[in-house]
């Protein structure tokens, strides 16, 4: 499914389980990695060594890359690298569809200022924004992660959106062989199942024509965002993958999706797929 990987990388990156994640993914799909830096020309970053004008993003991106190829070196994965300079979010996301890459991997914490990096991350406005699938794993002391997936969760709204992610994790469940669990969310306590059960029957339909038969539905009532991480707990699933409701341009969106606020929360790896409309 993942011939083309591409890695944004920063100097909170080359140490983390994210790198090594990526190289377990590439292993098993035979898939090359391409590892990025995105000097932020919004910051400050030129000054004068020797004499010469040094874009010292750019060097440090260098010194970054190198780091985290050192790594992948190590893992016998196959990787090029690139330092670019642009807006961080939207740079990687147009990187991803120019260069037709089949998944961006990225990490959901940074070591830069909370109001970049919380709401309004550079990863959350690339889930927002990309026609790439984005994997993201957010990585807190005690996190751990764990491939080929064995189990993976799919929320589904009974949207065209939703459905297309949950294709998009079925095609890989069935790669992996793993089982799938399917998630629709009744937000009304006291609202009719039916349209959750549709739902849930539309993801059922495509399972099978994969030939994905170990499937487990669940209809709950609540909050959708809290339910998608409690379900993933209460059975252990090793991957999300869900739909992006985003649309071009980091300022019409609204913050607060349910697929935003399962990357900040869930665990373990998210996979967020938007259908171009």
């Amino acid at each position: 499914m993942y011939d083309d990987i591409l890695l944004p990388v920063d100097e909170s990156t080359e140490s983390t389980a994210v790198v090594h994640h990526a190289a377990e993914i590439a292993h098993w799909a035979d898939a090359t990695v391409r590892v990025l830096n995105v000097a932020d020309t919004g910051r400050d970053s030129v000054t004068v060594v020797e004499a010469d004008v040094v874009d010292t993003l750019v060097r440090e991106g260098d010194t970054v890359v190198a780091e985290v190829g050192s790594t992948l070196d190590t893992l016998g994965v196959e990787y090029t690298t690139d330092v670019v300079q642009g807006d961080p979010a939207p740079t990687i996301v147009e990187y991803a569809e120019r260069y037709e890459y089949d998944l961006v991997v990225m990490p959901t914490h940074a070591r830069q200022s909370l109001s970049r990096y919380l709401l309004g991350s550079v990863t959350e406005k690339v889930v927002r924004l990309s026609s790439v699938p984005v994997l993201t794993a957010r990585m807190l002391e005690g996190d751990e992660l764990q491939f080929p997936y064995e189990s993976i969760l799919l929320p589904t709204d009974g949207s065209d959106t939703a459905l297309y992610a949950a294709e998009h994790g079925l095609d890989l469940a069935a790669a992996v062989d793993a089982q799938v669990h399917v998630l629709s969310v009744v937000e009304d306590e006291r609202g009719p199942e039916q349209a959750a059960t549709e739902a849930i029957d539309a993801v059922v339909s495509a399972a099978e024509e994969r030939g994905v038969t170990a499937l487990h539905r669940h209809v709950e009532h609540g909050n959708p965002d809290e339910l998608i991480e409690l379900v993933a707990d209460a059975h252990d699933v090793d991957a999300v993958v869900m739909g992006t409701t985003g649309r071009r341009g980091v300022d019409r969106v609204l913050m607060g999706s349910v697929a935003e606020k399962a990357v900040r929360s869930v665990s373990v790896p998210v996979i967020t797929v938007r259908k171009e409309s």
